[in-house]
């Protein structure tokens, strides 16, 4: 059996700044804030806090996604090296793209959000396309149903919201946007994938 831990890069943003929406063309790095998240994503990590030993790593070229991959494989996985993966790198929001959050609330509505939010349904002028993120997905967990191995997915809100329509069980009642620093956990046995838990930031 596969165990995925997907996990959402650090914080881009520190109290006090401005929040914009950051996506595929805005490459920033992560902030002091996500750098501390990042380190105690390591901690959790640790193969003898958390019985993981990740014999495998995947993130998008994206600076959050790199770093936040890389302070969590330094803490007991250094034999890892990250592997780049196109298809997790962050959704482009177009007009809204690294524009105050203020503006892109003031552009499409509340609404809008709170239906991306909810259903993954992109706003309109969002470079997203649902069925092609959702089958790189479902092609992802086949190419490792076979292993048994711990592998770890750093990627953005973006792409892992997608996640969902891809496994082939749910077993919780879950909010679908997927927290900075926060992980969820996919179990792939015999070609079927479970999604276990989702949102956690810590090991239970």
């Amino acid at each position: 059996m596969a165990r995925v831990i997907i996990c959402r890069h650090g914080n881009t943003f520190d109290k006090g700044d401005i929040v914009r929406r950051v996506g595929a063309r805005t490459d920033l790095a992560l902030s002091k804030s996500g750098i501390k998240q990042a380190k105690f994503l390591a901690e959790q990590f640790s193969p003898l806090k958390s019985g993981y030993n990740f014999s495998k790593a995947y993130c998008s070229p994206l600076q959050r996604t790199r770093s936040t991959c890389s302070y969590i494989l330094s803490r007991g996985h250094t034999a890892v090296a990250p592997n780049f993966l196109n298809f997790l790198i962050e959704i482009d929001y177009g007009p809204d793209e690294n524009k105050p959050e203020s503006d892109v609330i003031e552009r499409i509505g509340k609404k809008a959000i709170e239906l991306w939010d909810s259903s993954g349904t992109p706003p309109q002028g969002w470079l997203v396309e649902p069925d092609q993120i959702i089958s790189s997905w479902k092609l992802f967990l086949k190419s490792i149903s076979d292993t048994n191995d711990d592998i770890l997915v750093v990627t953005s809100n973006g792409i892992a919201r997608f996640l969902f329509e891809a496994v082939d069980n749910i077993e919780i009642d879950i909010q679908r946007k997927l927290n900075t620093a926060s992980f969820g956990l996919v179990k792939v046995s015999q070609g079927i994938s479970s999604l276990k838990s989702w949102n956690k930031n810590c090991i239970e």
